[in-house]
């Protein structure tokens, strides 16, 4: 019983519907404070400025450092300083959490997917 439970918890914890609504799309466009490329997902975070001035961080999850890499990322593709426009999806919880879908570097215009599952 213990491995069905262990199995049904790793499942929840790669299932994109669980953490993500597939019905809140967004764009954001703002300026990379960190990148971790770790094992299972790599984040990043953005500084975001809204219509009256005000600045909030988000923290954007992506696929793992190797599914990135057969993507076409580089450790060096994005790093802090760098202004991006990023595509995904909001988190459930509405907190400044997304799924990131693809990400524009807006110095290269070069568009990068974030080999991230929306589930469909």
């Amino acid at each position: 019983m213990l491995v069905v439970l262990s199995a049904a918890g790793a499942d929840a914890h790669h299932n994109f519907r669980a953490e993500f609504d597939i019905n809140a799309p967004f764009t954001i466009t703002g300026t990379v404070t960190k990148v971790e490329w770790t094992n299972p997902h790599t984040w990043f975070y953005v500084d975001v400025r809204d219509d009256k001035g005000v600045t909030s961080n988000w923290a954007m999850e992506m696929a793992s450092p190797n599914a990135l890499m057969r993507a076409g990322w580089k450790r060096t593709s994005m790093n802090a300083g760098d202004v991006v426009s990023v595509d995904g999806y909001r988190s459930w919880d509405r907190k400044n959490t997304g799924n990131a879908r693809s990400v524009i570097l807006t110095k290269t215009g070069q568009k990068l997917f974030a080999a991230s599952s929306a589930g469909k």
